[in-house]
């Protein structure tokens, strides 16, 4: 249509934590694709990645050289360290990431070039380690404009496994060991290479279903980007729209199909969902860890190491008995007891109603409601058009009670203070331990939105 063109290919970026295989990755993706240029973009600038104007040797006059993504045409560009460029260097590429050419104007050279190639980039996270209480923008260190440009991006986060830790290791051991019989390869590389080549041979048309399908769920984004239920990454645009379009045709060409059909549209907007538009958190536990290690230790001390005594602490389960204190009612009756789980969206919620009351309390200095007791009925007291029941009351207080103790105790949002000083201090402790301490909001915490 007016000779508008399009972007047709699509840019990934992984971001994860150090020792996930990112380089590895690219480096396999530089090995098998039949055109693939590999740099790393701390070593790169931004003349070495679009074009250069240079002086010939032997004519003396000036001629434009090649940087990577001219190079990489109709293939892939791997970047590696994407996180590390300068940020004349990004800008430099914003033009070859969208429109797919590079403008030169240097030295009496006016020229366009193409650069109709994918980018896969991998980046590290702020600070060494993917955060997952913050959102995608938060963690990497790349502007807007360039993380918009992105059809894709995948979280590796370096999670504490053992099933996984002992794949690892012994995949690693048998590696430096019998490299040989350790390789095991499904398609080889030349088999890869054919089946790329075959699969851009088709040129997917979109049914009149599967359009409905994308405005449909175009649609669905937009509404709840601009509702405020759940945080994105950045404002849905239509760059995304643009991005299911063409991730909905690669389905489509993986499967070797000329019509692009709805379970296609679907993968491909379950892929935007999960990857680009939020990084799901996990389930805040509100009973993990409620006992205080030195609770746990004096506990094991007064009832005996194997838990022989009778009296077991509240929280274990049950009478134990036996040499080993394996009691199987106490498994059974612990097991049976689901734990109270609340979603990160609810608990930061909670969290930041809880940390604006009290600062407003401390300005307008209300000691009645800095008291945990008066926190707790306040609380109550916002949310009493949503409770129904007693059991609901109940449930609801047991909640605000976890989310209060979890501020206190692991997130250290929160600081307890007594009529004697801080609470667990010296001369705290020996004050009554049913007394209600009041709350304050520790000083160097700053609200996030």
């Amino acid at each position: 249509m007016e000779k508008t063109s399009l972007r047709g290919d699509i840019n990934v970026c992984i971001v994860g934590d150090p020792s996930t295989a990112k380089s590895q990755f690219l480096k396999h993706v530089e090995e098998f694709s039949p055109r693939a240029v590999y740099t790393s973009g701390k070593a790169s600038s931004a003349a070495g990645l679009t074009a250069a104007v240079v002086r010939d040797e032997e004519s003396h006059e000036f001629v434009i050289e090649a940087g990577a993504l001219m190079l990489a045409d109709n293939g892939v560009c791997c970047i590696d360290e994407f996180d590390k460029m300068d940020l004349k260097d990004q800008v430099a590429i914003h033009e070859a990431m969208e429109q797919q050419t590079i403008s030169i104007t240097k030295a009496g050279v006016k020229a366009t070039l193409n650069a109709r190639t994918s980018i896969l980039a991998a980046a590290n996270p702020v600070g060494g380690r993917y955060d997952r209480s913050k959102s995608l923008k938060q963690n990497v260190n790349l502007s807007a404009p360039i993380m918009s440009r992105f059809d894709l991006f995948f979280i590796l986060v370096d999670d504490c496994n053992e099933v996984t830790d002992y794949a690892i290791a012994r995949r690693i051991v048998d590696l430096h060991s019998r490299i040989e019989e350790s390789v095991k390869r499904l398609y080889t590389l030349d088999e890869i290479r054919r089946y790329l080549l075959f699969a851009r041979q088709f040129k997917p048309k979109i049914s009149k279903e599967s359009e409905d399908f994308i405005v449909e769920q175009y649609k669905r984004l937009r509404q709840r980007d601009g509702s405020g239920v759940t945080k994105s990454a950045w404002r849905i645009t239509v760059r995304q729209l643009e991005s299911m379009i063409r991730l909905s045709e690669s389905m489509a060409r993986m499967h070797c199909c000329d019509e692009v059909q709805p379970k296609h549209v679907k993968e491909a907007f379950r892929l935007l969902n999960k990857s680009i538009i939020r990084v799901e958190t996990p389930d805040v536990n509100l009973d993990h860890e409620e006992v205080e290690p030195e609770e746990e230790e004096a506990a094991a001390v007064q009832h005996g190491v194997n838990g022989t005594d009778g009296d077991v602490p509240n929280g274990v389960g049950g009478e134990a008995h036996g040499i080993n204190g394996h009691a199987e009612n106490g498994v059974s009756g612990s097991a049976a007891q689901p734990s109270l789980r609340l979603s990160f969206t609810e608990y930061r919620r909670i969290s930041n109603l809880v940390v604006l009351h009290l600062r407003q309390a401390e300005e307008e200095e209300d000691e009645s409601t800095l008291k945990k007791s008066g926190l707790i009925n306040w609380y109550l007291k916002e949310i009493e058009s949503e409770i129904d029941s007693e059991e609901e009351l109940v449930n609801k207080k047991k909640i605000i009670e976890k989310v209060i103790h979890r501020l206190v105790h692991y997130d250290h949002i929160l600081i307890e203070l007594t009529q004697s000083g801080l609470k667990g201090s010296t001369e705290a402790a020996e004050a009554e331990t049913g007394e209600d301490p009041f709350l304050v909001v520790n000083p160097n915490y700053t609200l996030e939105d």
